[in-house]
């Protein structure tokens, strides 16, 4: 799987997002917000999974203590008693978003409370700050930095070579770590607190995956890549005398010290032509094992070789357990049974097809076993067996031809690891999840290992785009890598991403506002249609056509009705087309690259927003025309959203800290625009349920108010805010989307570069009738459609009409279910049952009906014996029509 999110932030930040900026003084007489602070419960919406494990790393002391690094979306450490990871670094603040990828991890084998983590995700320009190795000395729950004076590459080529960093499992004060872009070799000798150059080490690598690459991403030295101990070579509280380097150097290798890192000397007799990824010591037998390739990884590799080095007579053997002739990736996941020290195990990590193998020997390397091979070709036999029930979509809804086969094993299998505590347990790190097995001794007694995820917790999505619609589920998400998810059930792993197509990365998503089982989605794909519908709320997808050139997803905006769609796709001009897309026509007057969206109340008017210029069109996307606004951001960091309900009021979000930058709200579609005193900085911008007796939908917004960066929350149309989040629960990066939830005051749903969605709820209700008269006068019309139904529970939809000839300004609809029906949830409105009894309000944005006009509400609900309709309805005193 490619890690395309690599780009996903990272050239809005470049551009100066994560750069400091004075705060923005209010005009005179300009209103300033308040400030206020609210407790919120935060969790994860549950993909389970979703990126790289590049590291899993047990504590040699402690049993069950083990942790996972992930490239781009912080440190976890395993809950045995759940079964579950907990997430260690979301403490990563929007300054240090960088932070949030790990290089490496060390768990100290001397005291197991200790664990160090090297972070920083980028050696290039793309991430602006310096690395750091990250201190705990209670298992991650809390943290202490020491800054470096160079970048760290958590999502850098060869990131998933390692472990960088490692403590002395004699003297656990000494610590190395291996840094890249010809840095050197590090040494602290008090716990990580500070840092110097080993002067003496004599290479500081070579090896660059693409020399030519003019970005610095493939061009950089990958420098010096693992360190490993041998711990027989030291007592307690005695640094440890000999001392193992790898080197991304084809020629040299490995070093050794046998002087505590006095001096140190390239090893005898070693293979050439490949990098060492891994190196591991068996010090019981006196091998060290060494996994090669002949590139970087994680995706590259064409060949490969594993050696043992025999410590006391230098001998070399190499130890393949195929000819290199029969290779066609490279050897990287590596690891030894410390129960049983003659056995070893190594991953071929390149052989994306037809899938990973794992090898195993119980020898030393002696003779090997395949976890899988063929018996005819194409045919396989397994020694394994696959279970992904607990993370269905591991299938990718793929029927592949043999010799593939759905779940795969895996790829990108850089991290491997044995239990040191229990022979039957291993763990190995994939691009998409983490796999495990419990009796993997079954292997050499002609059984089979039983395969499934242990990733639970571990939470490593990019998300570009978040939607959550009035009716329907209540999520739905774009990402990075895997596509996207329709949530029905925040706390459950969807069955599946999104398919029919299955995009690589989908880059926006979009639903018609008055009819939300109308759904749109773009993104990139390799070969193939990048953009696709759905008229069932994204339970099912149809590919849609593209016009010519696009050559990736851009944004996409779905008229409020869902009678047409706009699209702003990469490698070609903004488009609209009615019906689903199957003949595209040009937009004019508007540029290429414009991000679009839609008002959320007339559907023949979209808006688009490029390079400080806010553009509107009238006639369904055909025509666009510049606004006169002046003042909002010359960049193309913006993001902006039209509020449903009412027509053309748009809040636009965005900027960079050498220009404007801030909040932005438009009542006339953008005609013009005032900026919100006192926000300092915004980059997303989001509606939720409105507060008891507000007129106004809750506003959202990652932003920076009052000198404080976080997720904050306004009830009152910004001119106050809520911080939502605290200092523990940061995320790093949280700009690419937010929204509340239109059915439950108070729910956020905010994206993060890593950590997947996640969604925060408060203990305050805040519903209500929003003000107004709860009892208006004249005729009314009630239509009741039941739109789903199962076994004991079911879905339906209320369409409420003002038949008569003056507006209401607030409504209470009433009725009585005639078979028991009990309400779960109810969603654009709130609502009260007794019994049999239901009264339904409305909320602060809908209570205004115009005479003529309709008000819809949803909700489901459960029932026994049978599910009839409601056969009278009430407004206030007054009966309404029943359609």
């Amino acid at each position: 799987m490619r890690r395309t999110r690599i780009l996903t932030a990272v050239l809005a930040l470049a551009a100066g997002l994560i750069a400091g900026s004075p705060p923005v003084l209010a005009a005179d007489g300009a209103p300033r917000p308040t400030l206020a602070a609210e407790s919120y419960t935060w969790k994860n919406a549950r993909i389970d999974g979703g990126g790289f494990v590049p590291g899993i790393v047990f504590n040699r002391k402690e049993k069950n203590l083990a942790y996972a690094r992930t490239d781009i979306g912080g440190a976890y450490r395993w809950q045995q008693a759940s079964r579950t990871w907990t997430p260690l670094l979301d403490s990563v603040g929007w300054a240090d978003w960088g932070h949030t990828g790990v290089v490496s991890l060390a768990s100290d084998s001397v005291d197991p409370n200790k664990v160090y983590a090297a972070v920083g995700t980028y050696t290039n320009s793309w991430d602006p700050g310096n690395g750091a190795v990250l201190r705990s000395a209670d298992r991650g729950a809390s943290w202490q930095k020491t800054d470096l004076p160079f970048k760290l590459g958590g999502n850098m080529p060869g990131r998933g070579m390692g472990e960088r960093l490692a403590v002395d499992p004699n003297r656990n004060s000494v610590l190395y770590l291996g840094a890249p872009s010809g840095k050197g070799l590090w040494r602290s000798t008090d716990s990580g607190v500070t840092w110097s150059q080993v002067a003496n080490f004599p290479n500081v690598g070579n090896y660059q995956q693409d020399p030519t690459d003019t970005s610095g991403y493939a061009s950089d030295n990958q420098g010096i890549v693992w360190v490993t101990f041998d711990e027989s070579t030291g007592t307690s509280g005695t640094a440890t005398k000999t001392v193992y380097v790898g080197v991304a150097d084809k020629d040299n290798a490995v070093y050794r010290s046998t002087d505590a890192g006095a001096t140190w000397t390239r090893l005898a007799g070693q293979p050439t032509g490949y990098l060492a990824h891994k190196g591991v010591l068996d010090s019981v037998n006196g091998y060290l094992y060494l996994a090669y390739s002949d590139k970087g990884g994680p995706y590259d590799g064409g060949k490969g070789r594993l050696w043992r080095y025999a410590t006391a007579t230098g001998a070399w053997t190499d130890i393949s357990p195929v000819a290199e002739a029969d290779t066609y990736y490279g050897f990287s996941g590596l690891t030894v049974d410390r129960q049983k020290p003659g056995t070893v195990m190594a991953t071929a990590y390149s052989s994306w097809w037809p899938d990973t193998q794992i090898f195993r020997s119980t020898d030393s390397g002696g003779t090997w076993t395949k976890a899988w091979d063929y018996t005819s070709y194409p045919n396989r036999a397994n020694r394994f067996t696959m279970d992904v029930s607990s993370s269905p979509w591991l299938t990718w809804g793929a029927n592949p031809s043999p010799p593939e086969q759905t779940p795969k094993l895996g790829w990108m299998t850089e991290a491997l690891e044995i239990d040191p505590f229990d022979s039957a347990r291993m763990m190995y790190g994939t691009g998409a999840t983490i796999y495990g097995t419990e009796n993997l001794t079954a292997w050499d007694a002609g059984g089979q290992f039983a395969v499934r995820p242990m990733v639970q917790g571990l939470e490593e999505t990019a998300v570009n785009d978040l939607a959550s619609p009035p009716s329907g589920a209540p999520l739905l998400s774009a990402l990075g890598d895997i596509g996207g998810f329709r949530h029905t059930d925040l706390s459950k792993v969807p069955s599946m991403m999104y398919t029919s197509p299955n995009f690589t990365t989908t880059t926006s998503l979009d639903y018609a506002e008055s009819d939300p089982n109308t759904v749109v989605r773009v993104g990139d794909l390799d070969s193939g249609p990048h953009v696709a519908f759905s008229t069932d709320n994204g339970a099912n997808w149809f590919a849609g056509t593209d016009p010519s050139g696009v050559s990736g997803g851009g944004t996409v905006a779905a008229a409020a009705d869902g009678s047409r769609f706009v699209w702003s796709p990469a490698g070609t001009g903004v488009q609209y087309t009615t019906g689903f897309g199957s003949a595209w026509q040009a937009s004019s007057g508007i540029p290429s690259g414009a991000v679009v969206e839609s008002d959320r109340v007339d559907p023949k008017t979209f808006y688009g927003f490029k390079s400080g210029k806010f553009y509107v069109s009238s006639d369904g996307g055909a025509t666009f025309t510049g606004s006169a606004a002046t003042g909002l951001p010359a960049g193309d960091s913006v993001r902006f959203k039209a509020l449903p309900g009412t027509k053309g009021d748009v809040w636009l979000a965005g900027g960079a800290s050498d220009g404007a930058y801030g909040l932005w709200h438009s009542t006339d579609s953008g005609a013009t625009f005032t900026r919100l005193a006192g926000v300092e900085q915004a980059d997303t911008i989001g509606f939720g349920k409105a507060a008891t007796g507000a007129s106004y939908q809750t506003l959202y917004t990652s932003a920076k108010i009052a000198g404080v960066r976080g997720i904050f929350r306004s009830t009152d149309k910004g001119v106050s805010w809520t911080r939502v989040n605290d200092d523990a629960h940061q995320w790093g990066w949280t700009g690419a989307a937010i929204t509340g939830d239109p059915r439950v005051y108070g729910r956020v749903y905010v994206s993060t570069n890593g950590r997947g969605v996640v969604y925060g709820d408060t203990s305050d209700t805040g519903g209500g009738s929003g003000g107004g008269d709860p009892t208006p006068s004249g005729a009314c019309a009630v239509t009741y459609t039941i739109t789903n139904q199962w076994s004991g529970g079911f879905q339906a939809d209320v369409k409420l009409t003002n038949t008569g000839t003056s507006a209401w300004s607030g409504w209470s609809l009433g009725w009585s279910f005639p078979g028991g029906q009990t309400v779960s949830q109810l969603w654009n409105a709130d609502y009260t049952q007794s019994g049999a009894a239901v009264t339904v309000k409305n909320v602060g944005w809908n209570g205004n009906v115009a005479a003529g006009s309709s008000v819809a509400f949803g909700f489901t609900g459960t029932w026994t014996g049978t599910n009839g309709k409601p056969t009278a309805f009430r407004l206030g005193d007054r009966s309404c029509t029943v359609g």
